[in-house]
């Protein structure tokens, strides 16, 4: 054992995991282990709001597939990474959220920057390591580390201000990394009889796809099968969209041809995903999900096995090895899908084509409210450009290798059927969580992890105030990034739910923002006003060029109608009832 502080524990234990960058606001409370950052190697990348910080760890980590870290002030420092770690928490990221609280001879007493910090990520978090002897300091910061990569999701490390100081001896605890295996031998024998007899399998390929670095696994067993792929929600990086068998995500906003070819589908294959609830949820008036169908599902996480859909197999384990060992085991044995494979490549073909050109025709919104909107601000000074074909344009313009995150929104979501991909890790978005001010810090983070990728961030003006200010964090770090604002003036995705359900009562929704550019450029960034529509894809194209070769980072303001898509709660709302008077003209 060496003879250290429990803050050099603390920073050897960081090292020891491969810890390079931290992101967060500089505070007392863990000011003697900042101290040593620098010699340590480690990056402090000071943020302008900790909410920030927690998702730029985020996308740090799923794009290096690494740990993310973030430290804060105790107290209110601490509660501004509630929201980002609970972010983190639904996107399986493994996050270490280091968290000083006050020190342990006052707690309790009610003093300066004194909260209870451990129930407050009791739920979000995969693991709570709180240190409550300075001597265990690396013990317990060891077991974060090796917790989060372990169970794919967030962990605590709550440290007592007072303990970072002292002498202990200490054993650095080298990281414990567990081999995941691809399985029963009874789950994947049954499998692969409910493959082998399949007409028409298709494969619904998820996140853990992307985390066991699955997708060559996946691509092969598809091509094997002949089996349609499509993306589960907000994984559209989980398989590469040139592939011919392709055929775009499911959920709010995902691709007709992925659920027409699902809903005929008699066998399921679900690669790692848990099948969440707002991704398989009827869209674009389709009820898509194949109720007579044999589902087998994978997951490493055994409590997602049939949680959400009835499935007939249930297999823990790797999507990566899962997939490799029903491939071999397919290999074995008369696969009755094989004589039908050009049949279905024709008709998955067809699906798709039908969906581009449908996609290629939608250029706005036609339900009557936003051809109210289209037409009233056609008669305003000024040019607004259409929604999708805005999207359209951006997709075109995407440079090779890119990465992109989308806020939650109403032009966000409905890019959910314009966004492709070509390798994993590529795509982030706040998922089932869906808070607002999300995309920008979580690109900066990818940024940081991966600084010869393109970076884009989407956002509404509305979520983009909630985070816009760390435009100043890609200044001052030299971290260059390229954030594209849908400037439409309203809470769009709440503002739906007002036309469809409030009789056009709008209350709230209005949003009358000053110039995002001119904000932009204050802060010391590009900024670029964009309100035609041939100027999309060049801008963009310039803004990428700026970024990779002079470290510059841009804001895109782009001026948008007012039209809206599909509310994202049409299944959790209902005509309102009023029984008192005096609201009876509120229905």
């Amino acid at each position: 054992m060496a003879r250290m502080t429990p803050s050099e524990a603390l920073v050897e234990t960081l090292v020891a995991n491969g810890v390079t960058d931290i992101f967060g606001i500089m505070g007392s409370a863990f000011m003697d282990a900042m101290d040593i950052f620098t010699p340590a190697g480690i990056r402090f990348i000071p943020v302008v709001h900790e909410q920030g910080a927690g998702h730029m760890a985020d996308g740090y980590s799923r794009v290096s597939g690494r740990h993310g870290v973030c430290i804060a002030q105790n107290g209110p420092g601490i509660t501004n990474f509630v929201t980002a770690i609970a972010a983190a928490y639904w996107a399986h990221s493994p996050v270490v959220c280091i968290t000083p609280e006050t020190g342990s001879m006052t707690n309790g007493l009610g003093g300066f920057q004194e909260a209870q910090q451990l129930p407050f990520f009791e739920t979000i978090t995969k693991y709570q390591g709180h240190v409550a002897n300075p001597a265990r300091m690396a013990e317990l910061t060891g077991r974060c580390f090796d917790r989060a990569m372990l169970e794919n999701g967030p962990t605590q490390l709550n440290i007592p201000r007072d303990f970072f100081y002292g002498d202990i001896d200490v054993d650095i605890p080298q990281p414990i990394r567990i081999e995941r295996s691809a399985g029963g031998e009874q789950s994947l024998a049954e499998a692969t009889e409910l493959l082998a007899t399949a007409e028409n399998p298709v494969i619904i390929s998820g996140g853990g796809v992307v985390m066991a670095d699955a997708v060559n696994e996946c691509i092969a067993l598809a091509e094997f099968l002949g089996a349609p792929v499509v993306n589960s929600y907000l994984h559209n990086d989980s398989f590469p969209a040139s592939h011919s068998l392709w055929c775009g995500p499911l959920g709010y906003q995902g691709s007709k041809a992925a659920m027409k070819l699902l809903s005929r589908a008699d066998v399921v294959l679900a690669l790692g995903t848990r099948l969440g609830p707002f991704g398989t949820l009827p869209q674009h008036g389709l009820d898509y999900w194949p109720k007579q169908a044999k589902v087998i599902q994978v997951d490493c996480d055994a409590k997602m096995l049939g949680l959400v859909k009835k499935i007939s197999v249930g297999i823990c384990g790797d999507a990566k090895a899962a997939a490799g060992s029903l491939l071999q085991r397919l290999h074995d044995r008369d696969v009755e899908c094989l004589v039908t494979k050009g049949a279905r490549a024709e008709e998955i073909a067809a699906e798709k084509a039908a969906w581009e050109k449908e996609l290629d025709e939608w250029v706005h919104e036609k339900d009557e409210f936003s051809l109210d909107m289209i037409a009233e601000q056609a008669e305003e000074e000024g040019s607004y450009l259409h929604p999708r074909q805005v999207l359209r344009e951006l997709e075109k313009a995407m440079p090779e290798n890119v990465m992109v995150s989308t806020d939650i929104g109403n032009i966000n979501s409905v890019a959910n059927s314009y966004l492709r991909f070509e390798k994993p890790r590529s795509f982030f978005a706040a998922m089932s969580f869906g808070n607002c001010g999300y995309a920008l810090p979580t690109i900066i983070g990818a940024k940081v992890a991966a600084p010869n990728r393109p970076a884009i961030s989407y956002a509404g003006d509305g979520a983009w105030g909630m985070s816009m200010m760390e435009i100043m964090t890609c200044v001052r770090e030299n971290i260059p990034v390229t954030s594209i604002v849908f400037h439409n003036r309203q809470w769009g995705a709440e503002k739906k739910n007002q036309v469809d359900f409030y009789n056009r009562r709008f209350v709230a929704g209005e949003l009358e923002n000053p110039s995002f550019a001119d904000i932009a450029r204050s802060m010391g960034a590009e900024g670029v006003t964009v309100d035609k529509l041939e100027d999309i894809g060049p801008t963009l194209s310039k803004a990428i060029e700026r970024q990779m070769e002079e470290g510059k980072t841009t804001v895109i303001e782009i001026m948008c109608t007012r039209e809206l898509g599909d509310p994202f709660r049409r299944d959790a709302l209902s005509k309102p009832v009023r029984h008192l008077e005096k609201y009876k003209d509120y229905v």
